[in-house]
C-alpha cells in the first residue's frame, strides 16, 4: 500500500472573514457559570465561526460577561475592575462629579474612581488569552480595549490630568500585549470617533500598545454599540489622518451602519494599512445576503481601488443580538465574501 496522500490546501482567500470580538452569551452559561462551562462555551464559539469559513475567528469575549454591567458586556468594567490604582467603589460625590462631565453622558456613573497610579493589578490578559487558545482549533485574534477609551470613563482624582492618566492606563497594557500568544492583537475603541480633537492623545496612547505586541496588530473603531444604539457623532473624514498614525498592520472599521460618504473618506488611508471593511450591520436584527454583502466589497473595491480591502467583517461585536441572528450574519458574510471572490 502506498503513501496516503493528502489533500492539497486551498490557497488563501485574498479578502479574509473575521469578526470583531463579542458574541451573545449562551443561556447555558448564564444559568450555571463555571470556569468549565466558561472553556466549553469558548470552545463553542470558536466551532461555530470556523464551521461557517470564518478565517480569523474571536474568542467571544465571554470571560468578560458580568451579568451587573450587561451594557458594555465587560469592555469597559471587566479591565477597570482589574487594574491597579482605580477603586471601583463609587458614591454619590464622585457620581456627581463625574456627571458633571458633559461628554459622558451616555453612562451613569463613572467606572471607577482613580485614586493612585495606574498599576497592572490583576488584570491577567495573558491567561485569558491562553484559556483561548487551548480550544481555538487554529490561529485567532484577541482584542483589549483601547486605554483611551478606558480612561474616559474613569473619574480621575490621582493625575488631574487626561494625557497622563490616558498614558499610564497603555502602558499598563502595554506590558500585558507583549505576552499574549495569538495571531493578532485587536485593540478596541468606540470613543476617539465622536471626539477627534483628542486624536493625538488617544494614537499615542494606542500605538504604546501596538508597540508591544509581536504579532500582527489591528485596531477596531465603531461609533458606539452602547445596547444597540449609536453613540457617538462623527464622521470617518475627520479621523483619516489620525488613522494613518497608527501602527496597525489593519484596521477594523464600521461601515455597514455609516453613509457612503465615509467609505469614499478612506481613500486616503496610508497604502501599507490594510482596510477592514464592515459589511454586516449588528445593530439591525435583519440578516445581510450573499448578494447585499458581496455588493457592498464591490462598492468599497470601486471606491478604494482593487485589492485594497483585506479583510470583511461585521461592523462591531455581537453581544447585543440573539445567538440564532448572530450565527446566520456569520454564515452570510463568508458566502458573500465567497461570491465577490467567485469562490
Amino acid at each position: 500500500m502506498g503513501p496516503v496522500k493528502s489533500e492539497p490546501r486551498p490557497p488563501t482567500p485574498r479578502i479574509l472573514t473575521t469578526t470583531v470580538g463579542s458574541y451573545p452569551v449562551p443561556d447555558w452559561l448564564a444559568a450555571l457559570p463555571s470556569e468549565q462551562a466558561l472553556i466549553d462555551a469558548t470552545r463553542v464559539v470558536f466551532d461555530i465561526q470556523r464551521q461557517a469559513g470564518i478565517d480569523l475567528p474571536t474568542d467571544g469575549e465571554l470571560y468578560r460577561f458580568d451579568v451587573s454591567h450587561p451594557d458594555t458586556n465587560g469592555m469597559i468594567d471587566y479591565f477597570v475592575r482589574r487594574l491597579g490604582g482605580i477603586d471601583a467603589a463609587v458614591g454619590r460625590q464622585e457620581t456627581a462629579a463625574f456627571r458633571a462631565k458633559s461628554e459622558m453622558r451616555f453612562r451613569s456613573k463613572p467606572a471607577g474612581v482613580v485614586i493612585g497610579a495606574i498599576a497592572e493589578g490583576t488584570l491577567n490578559l495573558p491567561e485569558d488569552c491562553a484559556r483561548a487558545a487551548a480550544v481555538a482549533g487554529g490561529p485567532f485574534k484577541f482584542t483589549l480595549t483601547s486605554p483611551y477609551m478606558l480612561a474616559r470613563t474613569l473619574l480621575d482624582t490621582h493625575y488631574h490630568d487626561m494625557s497622563r492618566l490616558t498614558l499610564a492606563i497603555a502602558d499598563a497594557l502595554a506590558a500585558q500585549a507583549h505576552d499574549l500568544v495569538c495571531d493578532c492583537v485587536q485593540v478596541d475603541e468606540a470613543n476617539i470617533p465622536g471626539n477627534p480633537a483628542d486624536a493625538p492623545l488617544a494614537a499615542a496612547a494606542i500605538n504604546r500598545v501596538l508597540d508591544a505586541v509581536t504579532g500582527t496588530r489591528a485596531v477596531h473603531f465603531c461609533f458606539g454599540n452602547y445596547g444597540g444604539q449609536t453613540i457617538q457623532a462623527g464622521t470617518w473624514r475627520a479621523l483619516v489622518a489620525f488613522l494613518n498614525e497608527l501602527h496597525a498592520d489593519h484596521l477594523v472599521l464600521e461601515l455597514a451602519h455609516r453613509p457612503p460618504s465615509d467609505l469614499e473618506a478612506l481613500a486616503d488611508l496610508r497604502a501599507d494599512i490594510g482596510v477592514g471593511l464592515g459589511v454586516v450591520d449588528i445593530k439591525v436584527n435583519h440578516v445581510e445576503t450573499a448578494d447585499e454583502i458581496a455588493a457592498a466589497i464591490d462598492r468599497a473595491e470601486c471606491a478604494l481601488g482593487a485589492g485594497r480591502v483585506r479583510y470583511v467583517h461585521p461592523d462591531c461585536g455581537f453581544w447585543m443580538l440573539k445567538r440564532s441572528v448572530a450565527d446566520r450574519k456569520i454564515a452570510a458574510l463568508v458566502a458573500g465574501r465567497d461570491l465577490f471572490l467567485g469562490r
